[in-house]
Parts: C-alpha cells; structure tokens; sequence
C-alpha cells in the first residue's frame, strides 16, 4: 500500500511538473504485456522557452522518455525490467514508422530515466552506469546503446537546480526539499499546486491503518507541506469572503477551523513522534497554537519530548 500511495503521487506530482511543457502519459499499457510504465513523456516543441523553471528535470524533459520513480532503491530486477519497457516501445515506434516508411536513421526513440533513492555501486558497475564528465553529480548513464540513466537522489547537490527530483527522494533528503518548497516565494507558480499534492498524500497516508516506520518518516517530512496547504486553503477562504461581501460571518467559521486544524495536526504530529500523547503533552498544545506555523513546525520537528515540555512549562508556569 506505501508503494502504492507513492507511487499514484509520483505520477501526479511528474505530471503537474511537465505537463506545461508537452504530452503526459501516466499508466501507459504495453499492449504485448500486463505491464505499465509509469510515466511517458513528449515535450512540446512549442512550448520549450519555459523549461528553466524545472532546474535538472528539464534535462529529462528536453526529449521523449519514460520516467521510472522508485521509493525503494532499485533492484537489478527492476532495472531490467524498466530496459524491457523501454525496449519493447521502442519496437512499437519501430513497426510504426516502418509502416509509414519514415527511415530509420530518422527515427528518434524514446530514453529512460530511472529516480531512486539510493543505488549501489555495485548495481551501477554490473549495468554499466558511470557518471558523465563534468556531469551534475549523481546522475549515472548505461551505455549508449541501452539509452538510460539512473539518477540517484540522495546523491544529488542541494541546490534550486535540483529540487524538484529531491523531493521524490526519501528520509532527510526529502524533507529538506520540502522545507525548500515550503519557502519559496507564494507567487511560485509551482508552489501552491505540489503542495496541495504532498499534502494529499500526507492524508491518505495518515487514514492506513497498521502504519510503518517508513509512513511514519514520510508523515513527518510532509508536515511542513500540510501546513502550509492549510493555511493557503484558509487564506483562499478568508479573500473569497472579502471579495463575497461576507466577512464578517465567515471570519468566525475561518478562524475556529484554523485552530481545529492546527489542534489536529499538532496532535497527530506528537503521536507520530511519541507514540503516546499524555496529559504532559496535553497542556501545552494550547501554547503551540499561539506559534507562527513554521516556527511550531520546526519545534514538533527538532526537539524531543523533554526539551518540548521544558520550553513550555515556564510559560505554564
């Protein structure tokens, strides 16, 4: 269910990111077998002036290709069986334009990108994978002829070039990328829509049942994201009032949902991170809700239980 969960988000997430800039294509059937590859993308050739915006994810979108996302490092199997996607598209293309009679010297197929986590190197010397001189660090090609790469997440310099594949990362990788998101400027056009979508994704993770140690790191790396989600949803609420000419009766309804919402997520941040929520924690959630929301989330983040507690019993007190 975690792979699955990560994978319909990895899709909608690649989606919003390249749609602007050519033909997306989620769940792509092979038709010679029951299998699916995750994402296929063709760029538009008139719509490419843009393709800045994307940092490293505009070299993947400058030609035709498959995006293959993993939230597990890849294993070999499944490195083979991108190839055998990959391949067996590149067939389809071949009888198509076979029939058409376009030659064959003109025909140009689709790469694979391969997103994962982690990769080890031994994996990456028995398929041939090796960086390119003067290449962004992490980003590992087979040779020529297999017409892949795999990039390698956490390898990754932390820079604004690279922070659209970091948050598909995992662990600390992914939530530094999120904290990125979260502050970059509210005009970034990207912005407000992936953070509706890391949110979404917080949510339904948040509704499994039997949650794991990896739902509980990634529940964690996105409360930054879903708290921001909130208070744009609230803000958008707040101006939609304005501009109705109903303030004043929405404003109370606004305000009491904000502090439920945060009440919530404070509470559930707590039990994520410690297991219990007592009647010590208790107390001092009131004196949480009085905090700016990033501050309160690098608090719930950073500190333990007994360094929160110490911060704001003087406060109790």
């Amino acid at each position: 269910m975690t792979r699955q969960l990560h994978d319909e988000f990895t899709k909608a997430y690649l989606e919003e990111l390249l749609k602007p800039f050519g033909l997306v294509e989620t769940g792509y059937p092979l038709i010679s077998e029951r299998r699916e590859i995750d994402l296929i993308f063709t760029p538009n050739s008139e719509n490419q002036t843009n393709l800045n915006s994307l940092g490293l994810l505009q070299n993947l979108a400058k030609t035709s290709c498959l995006i293959e996302p993993f939230h597990n490092p890849c294993t070999e199997r499944e490195i083979r069986s991108c190839l055998a996607k990959l391949y067996s598209i590149h067939e389809h293309i071949l009888r198509t334009k076979k029939q058409e009679k376009v030659l064959l010297s003109t025909i140009k197929f689709p790469f694979l990108w391969i997103l994962t986590p982690t990769c080890s190197q031994r994996i990456l010397n028995n398929f041939g994978a090796k960086l390119v001189e003067k290449g962004e660090e992490g980003i590992y090609f087979f040779p020529d002829f297999f017409c892949g790469a795999i990039i390698v997440i956490h390898q990754l310099p932390v820079n604004n070039n690279t922070l659209w594949l970091r948050i598909l990362g995992r662990g600390k990788t992914q939530k530094i990328a999120i904290e990125e998101l979260v502050a970059l400027p509210i005009e970034d056009s990207l912005k407000t829509n992936l953070l509706e979508l890391l949110a979404n994704w917080r949510k339904n993770l948040e509704l499994r049942d039997n949650k794991n140690k990896n739902d509980q790191e990634v529940i964690m790396n996105l409360s930054p994201a879903y708290l921001q989600d909130r208070e744009q949803w609230l803000l958008e609420g707040k101006l939609e009032g304005k501009l109705e000419g109903k303030l004043e009766g929405k404003l109370e309804g606004i305000i009491e949902g904000e502090f439920k919402a945060k009440r919530e997520l404070i509470e559930n941040l707590l039990k994520v991170r410690f297991q219990n929520l007592d009647q010590e924690l208790k107390a001092i959630i009131p004196l949480m809700l009085q905090l700016p929301t990033e501050d309160l989330t690098r608090l719930l983040i950073t500190l333990s239980r007994e360094e929160l507690l110490t911060k704001f019993r003087d406060d109790l007190n």
